[in-house]
């Protein structure tokens, strides 16, 4: 049963998205605040930021929390390579032992360094949401809120008193599994793309004899023979399918350009080239 003691929210957490954007700092900003509050995210680059009088400099994975009425501004460090920021303004929200609509920092700081998990973890709710945002799909402000809310709490974890670990739960094993469950949502949505190890290793902001060594832990078998059993799956689906394409296309639909390379691995697979499946099929 779930255990309430550990919920660090009121029982109605439904926070309003108001903006999510994303902006190269070519020029200082004027010094204002907001009747909500906002959240910068640092993407790229250093700069400074004056919030409250306090002046403090920032860098790629810094949060800058400037609650409804804290004055800020950004101020450039060096225009030719601009800082990019993520800007998140939302609403309607109270977490336990904090003032409704604001979110107070362990250290009373405006400004928190996240460390790399944290980091790799907000960006790509950062990047997710700048997607959505650009979309007409049903459900955008949804999965916008979705986004949010994750963002929010992985930002209150951070700040949570320590738990105490459960026996059998180890943070290395949490993790890995974590990072493995990423790489395989990135396979199963890209598989029909230039993929490398190298690729996946630069999207998770890990190095790829990490990703490699992981994966295969978790899993049994590498990243990019994972990538081929999911291609191969793939192809085999559409082989099977009523009036299949041609080979080179069904190929270059699930990610080889070279036929002969595609048809090699699906006999190596499952013993018996594409052409001679696709007869059987039919």
């Amino acid at each position: 049963m779930y255990d309430c003691r550990y919920d660090i929210t009121y029982n109605d957490f439904n926070p309003t998205v108001l903006f999510v954007r994303k902006s190269k700092m070519i020029k200082d900003s004027r010094y204002h605040d907001h009747d909500f509050t906002e959240i910068t995210f640092i993407l790229s680059g250093k700069g400074q930021y004056c919030v409250n009088g306090d002046l403090c400099d920032v860098q790629a994975g810094d949060l800058i929390i400037c609650n409804s009425g804290v004055f800020h501004r950004n101020i450039v460090v060096n225009p030719k390579e601009p800082t990019v920021e993520f800007f998140l303004g939302f609403s309607d929200f109270h977490f336990r032992d904090m003032p409704k609509d604001q979110i107070i920092l362990k250290n009373g700081s405006y400004l928190l360094h996240t460390d790399t998990e944290l980091r790799q973890s907000l960006s790509r709710h950062c990047y997710a949401m700048l997607a959505e945002n650009e979309t007409d799909q049903v459900g955008k402000y949804f999965m916008l809120k979705a986004h949010l809310m994750q963002f929010l709490l992985l930002l209150l974890r951070q700040e949570a008193d320590p738990r105490p670990v459960q026996d059998g739960c180890h943070f290395d094993s949490h993790y890995k599994s974590y990072a493995v469950n990423q790489i395989v949502d990135y396979l199963d949505a890209h598989y029909n793309e230039k993929i490398s190890l190298d690729r996946i290793a630069q999207n998770m902001y890990l190095s790829p004899v990490y990703v490699s060594k992981i994966f295969k832990e978790e899993t049994g078998e590498s990243p990019i023979n994972y990538l081929i059993r999911i291609r191969l799956e793939k192809a085999k689906d559409m082989l099977a399918a009523p009036n299949p394409e041609s080979i080179k296309k069904i190929a270059n639909d699930v990610g080889y350009e070279d036929a002969y390379h595609f048809s090699k691995l699906f006999k190596k697979y499952y013993g018996v080239s594409p052409l001679h499946y696709k007869k059987k099929i039919s």
